[in-house]
């Protein structure tokens, strides 16, 4: 049975009262919009004549009804505006239903309604659309929750009784985007962002693919999959876990730069930074190399900074982030020997696990150096890192599907960027040679029968590709989801996925008129016990039996239910033992 609240039982009346006077609360025929509360706000006072006739759709966010007139806000995608709605303006005839029913009686804030009228200025200034006729477009048969705003002298707006409980906007995410309007200027930004990546790699005459979702096996990053199996087939398959194998086998297949939007999956932990499901765009360049592709990083992200906010700095948190190139760089062991003091460039295996010890980062024996190295780097540099700098230069063990250094022994041609504490983007000089491919996928094999559950599984068809040929290439993957996060000063992920992961919500089940007997409740008492708000059973045995008694007794005065008698002393005692 669904749990309803006095306002969504009132709600509800009201929706079958519309239908009674003819007024369909949820018209199926288009209500035609012509203008939207930001061009009305923008554009009336340099050109009146073009707002003698508009038409708006919105929802209901306010009013203020003064007998035969009334003030109220809507609310479309674009903002605010007042509406004036005037009794004999709507209902010129002697028929007042309109007005006096519908609009003072039945409406309720949140409601979606149409208007037709014309805008004005009041006497105080406020832009306004004298309303001439109105249509009743969806009736909410939930209220909203009433967020206040005011300005003070000082012209600071004060916000009161805020949707602010971070589980409740995370489920209720339509309900955040409408109460909350910086919310939905976040998801703008995360829009805005996308295009401008898009708009950038298209001018490059790159081509955006698509790669399967659906892959028999997962590969291209170090990280758990979602396991699941298609009946057809008979066949285990896997959410992918990054797209970067395939988008290599394109390259093989002759074009010289891809790129994809793509959604990815990782089972694994979830935090401020991580979500199973995220956003990320992967490209990949033939002939180019990972000096090449840092500088196109350099250049993305300084647009995107400057598309979004006009300048190449950001407020995040207490950091003003500058993306302005040249952007600091550093090779991994230099950052390590920086931050911590300890040179790890000629430790093996032991010595790396030991200098790890001595640092205070946790190690278990199924971690090789790739693993190592990445933990000291992690709790000692990642989070030190605040403006957008460069780690390159990776240990071989830690990139099984980058190309070997031209110069130094035993490290990769591969770079990430680091910004506020958190890596954005992987990139690297692909590893194209068959033959050193092969070999790193069974290192990687290795480390899977040691424990290692993120380790890559040995892919032949990629493995047969390669020995096609596939041109030098340089690769990238940057992650929308957090680069939203800075871009926007966002504290959590979950701040810029408009429906994060969440723990299953909590259904409280109202008892029945049978669970209520149940306990010896008499059927004539069981909506006074209900109207006291004791929905479950669990609820009415926490409550304390004198007050029990004297609310039950007193709500049954309330509802005048004269021919019911009170319940003694005894008897609600004995709801609360049974």
């Amino acid at each position: 049975m669904q749990l309803l609240s006095e306002q969504e039982v009132l709600r509800r009346q009201k929706r079958e009262e519309l239908s009674k006077l003819g007024f369909n609360p949820y018209p199926a025929d288009l209500f035609e919009v012509n203008v939207t509360a930001a061009d009305i706000h923008k554009n009336y006072e340099r050109d009146k004549l073009n707002y003698k006739n508009i038409s708006l759709a919105g929802r209901l966010m306010s009013f203020r009804v003064m007998g035969s007139a009334a003030f109220a806000e809507l609310q479309d995608s674009t903002g605010r505006v007042q509406a004036y709605f005037k009794r004999d303006d709507l209902c010129p005839t002697e028929d007042k239903t309109l007005y006096n029913t519908v609009f003072k009686r039945l409406l309720d804030i949140g409601d979606i309604i149409g208007i037709k009228g014309y805008v004005f200025t009041t006497q105080t200034g406020e832009i306004t659309i004298h309303v001439t006729d109105f249509k009743v477009l969806t009736k909410a048969l939930k209220p909203l929750p009433i967020v206040k705003r005011e300005v003070d002298e000082a012209g600071n707006e004060k916000v009161y009784d805020a949707f602010e409980d971070a589980e409740q906007r995370y489920r209720q995410r339509y309900v955040d985007l409408i109460v909350n309007p910086d919310v939905r200027e976040v998801f703008r930004k995360r829009s805005q962002l996308m295009t401008t990546i898009r708009q950038y790699l298209n001018e490059k005459s790159y081509l955006e693919v698509e790669t399967p979702i659906l892959q028999p096996l997962y590969g291209g990053a170090a990280a758990r999959p979602f396991k699941t199996h298609h009946n057809t087939l008979d066949m285990t398959l896997y959410l992918r876990i990054a797209n970067e194998l395939y988008l290599k086998r394109l390259i093989v297949g002759g074009y010289d730069g891809v790129y994809e939007f793509a959604k990815d999956f990782r089972n694994e932990g979830m935090s401020r930074f991580h979500n199973p499901e995220f956003t990320q765009i992967e490209l990949y360049v033939a002939y180019k190399d990972y000096k090449w592709m840092m500088e196109l990083v350099e250049e993305l992200i300084e647009k995107i900074a400057m598309d979004l906010h006009g300048t190449t700095q950001v407020k995040v948190g207490e950091n003003l982030i500058d993306f302005k190139r040249p952007w600091k760089r550093f090779t991994m062991f230099e950052a390590i020997q920086h931050f911590t003091g300890v040179d790890i460039s000629q430790l093996n295996e032991n010595e790396l696990r030991e200098a790890a010890q001595k640092l205070g980062v946790e190690t278990d024996s199924s971690m090789g150096k790739g693993k190592l190295i990445d933990e000291i780097f992690g709790e000692h540099c990642e989070k030190k890192l605040i403006q957008p700098t460069f780690i390159m230069d990776y240990p071989v063990e830690m990139s099984p599907l980058a190309k070997k250094h031209r110069s130094v022994e035993g490290l990769v041609e591969r770079f990430e960027a680091i910004c506020n504490g958190k890596e954005i983007c992987n990139a690297y000089s692909e590893l194209n040679d068959p033959i050193d491919q092969r070999k790193r996928f069974e290192e990687q094999l290795e480390l899977g029968k040691r424990g290692d559950a993120e380790a890559m599984l040995l892919d032949e068809d990629f493995l047969r590709a390669l020995e096609y040929g596939m041109p030098p290439t340089a690769g990238l993957g940057l992650g929308i989801d957090r680069l939203t996060m800075i871009m926007t000063g966002q504290p959590s992920i979950q701040d810029v996925l408009f429906f994060p992961q969440m723990k299953p919500e909590k259904v409280v089940q109202q008892a029945t008129a049978e669970d209520y007997k149940a306990v010896g409740i008499s059927d004539d008492l069981i909506p006074v016990v209900i109207k006291l708000g004791f929905f479950t059973i669990e609820d009415l045995k926490k409550a304390n039996a004198n007050k029990l008694h004297n609310d039950v007794c007193g709500m049954r005065k309330k509802m005048k239910l004269d021919n019911v008698k009170n319940p003694t002393m005894e008897e609600v005692a004995g709801w609360l033992a049974s």
